[in-house]
């Protein structure tokens, strides 16, 4: 069962209004049996106990994994309906159009489900050349060396959050 609790923005925009539009007379198929879910074609994603489903993002030609985020219902539609990437910010407890702040904007190209409809991969086009707030191309920029450190994985940054967000 999902909660009923939605988050909406301050400020709508044009997009975020067409996606509630979209969703308030196409929302998502109710969950069949087993065997629907499995290997039907009604859309019927499955949210967790806080209403929020897992969604990996790869750039869609080199399958890089960028970033791993939350989707809630809300977001899940409007990056249907617009086509680019909108999350749930766990953090904020608010809705994150991706690149809303940086301009590093996601635009999707395809989004895959999982047998069980509760994990999705998006592929995207990385606008901006990055996609961490950080500054690296992706959020993936260390790898695991040792059970207590780190190694950095990514060189370089792709740009400076200091300039892009204004933070010291």
């Amino acid at each position: 069962m999902r909660p009923e609790k939605r988050t909406t923005q301050t400020v709508p925009t044009p997009l975020a209004k067409t996606a509630r539009r979209i969703m308030s007379t196409t929302p998502f198929a109710p969950r069949g049996d087993k065997k629907t879910i499995e290997e039907g074609l009604a859309l019927s994603p499955k949210f967790d106990d806080k209403g929020l489903i897992t969604a990996v993002t790869c750039d869609h030609l080199t399958n890089e994994v960028l970033m791993v985020a939350y989707m809630n219902e809300e977001a899940f539609a409007e990056t249907i309906a617009t086509r680019q990437a909108v999350y749930f910010s766990r953090s904020r407890q608010k809705l994150w159009r991706k690149g809303e702040e940086s301009g590093h904007v996601q635009k999707v190209k395809y989004i895959l489900i999982d047998c069980d409809q509760d994990a999705l991969v998006l592929k995207v086009e990385q606008i901006g050349g990055a996609c961490c707030h950080v500054g690296y191309r992706s959020c993936f920029y260390r790898s695991v060396k040792d059970t207590d450190a780190l190694e950095q994985a990514q060189a370089e940054k792709a740009y400076d959050p200091a300039k892009v967000y204004g933070k010291k």
